[in-house]
């Protein structure tokens, strides 16, 4: 029988899943476009904060409650892989801020 925790737990899965499914994209767009114009560092850095917060949820949950199952890990996990993601991503726009200044630096001297 299924009971409510796993279904809350599954509900946060897919969230997480869902949230997580335009991390490559994104990645993938900021990579080939060798530019951080229309990109918000500001913003990727809430969304990396907020990983952070559900990842260290999912800690204190199972060291203070114990063990919730196979749905409960596979939330933490698709965490993980956004926070990893999304750290790309970061490490792209800083990666793609030094592009734009060398290609502004070409133009103008």
């Amino acid at each position: 029988m299924i009971t409510i925790e796993t279904v809350i737990d599954l509900l946060e899965a897919l969230t997480i899943l869902f949230f997580g499914i335009s991390w490559p994209i994104s990645i993938r767009k900021s990579y080939l476009s060798r530019t951080a114009k229309g990109k918000s560092l500001f913003f990727e850095l809430f969304l990396l904060g907020g990983y952070a917060i559900g990842i260290t949820r999912k800690i204190i949950q199972i060291t203070a409650l114990g063990s919730s199952g196979f749905v409960f890990f596979l939330s933490f996990i698709f965490y993980v892989i956004n926070f990893i993601a999304i750290s790309i991503d970061i490490a792209l726009y800083f990666r793609n801020v030094k592009l734009d200044k060398e290609r502004e630096n070409t133009q103008n001297g």
